[in-house]
């Protein structure tokens, strides 16, 4: 299930990453609820242990939490890689917005074929040669890139990883560079924290993604709301 045009709506400004193995015990519908009330303006469902139906469920925690705070029409709530897990999802009544994508996953193209127009794609930018892949990619069926980590980080061990194998992390000049790059708007994690905050704002990029920042914080809430108003006065 849909409403309006997700894609208009989309802020990738406060953007919050989460699972049940990231929530010290706590649910994922709580960690929402709190980031929610702090302001974070997209979600994301992401688990590599979960099954297609507890990500289903998960999903459907998520999206009941987002209307419950009035934000169904402002707050993006995406799937990370489980495509067929947003299809059945939306055929079971859930307003699933739509998919985040990596590299390896299936294509971004296929994902806009089976969501629509409507529907919100994001895509992981590759780690080796970044620039010149964000400057020189077909955007055509995506609306934004991930990027990162801005630090090793330990709940996606192998994000940022070159050929080699190498951990590749991103300098806020770097950030700087890829944000005047890209066509479309640039949201980054890994490791980001509340120190991290400022100097990732006045890069220009579109927003900051975490997960153990808010879902591992002793109170996710004031966590999630010290994020938020650091990203807002460093864009002042």
């Amino acid at each position: 299930m849909t409403g309006k045009n997700m894609r208009e709506a989309l802020d990738i400004s406060a953007y919050l990453v989460v699972g049940p193995e990231n929530t010290e015990g706590r649910s994922v519908r709580e960690i929402v609820r709190a980031a929610l009330h702090a302001g974070f303006t997209c979600v994301q469902i992401r688990s590599k242990e979960a099954s297609a139906r507890d990500l289903i469920t998960l999903l459907g925690e998520a999206a009941e939490e987002i209307a419950a705070a009035g934000a169904s029409e402002r707050v993006v709530l995406l799937v990370d890689d489980r495509l067929d897990v947003v299809l059945a999802a939306r055929k079971m009544g859930v307003k699933a917005d739509g998919v985040h994508v990596g590299q390896s996953d299936i294509p971004p193209e296929i994902c806009r074929a089976y969501l629509g127009e409507d529907a919100v794609v994001g895509l992981s930018a590759r780690t080796d040669e970044l620039l010149a892949y964000v400057r020189d990619a077909d955007t055509s069926v995506i609306d934004y890139f991930g990027a990162g980590p801005l630090h090793e980080t330990a709940t996606k061990p192998d994000c940022g990883r070159d050929a080699q194998g190498n951990i590749v992390t991103r300098s806020f000049k770097e950030l700087a560079e890829l944000s005047r790059t890209s066509k479309i708007p640039v949201v980054v994690g890994g490791g980001v924290k509340l120190a991290d905050i400022p100097a990732l704002a006045k890069t220009g990029v579109d927003g900051f993604f975490v997960v153990s920042a808010v879902a591992g914080a002793p109170n996710p809430e004031k966590a999630a709301k010290e994020l938020v108003t650091a990203w807002q006065e460093s864009r002042k």
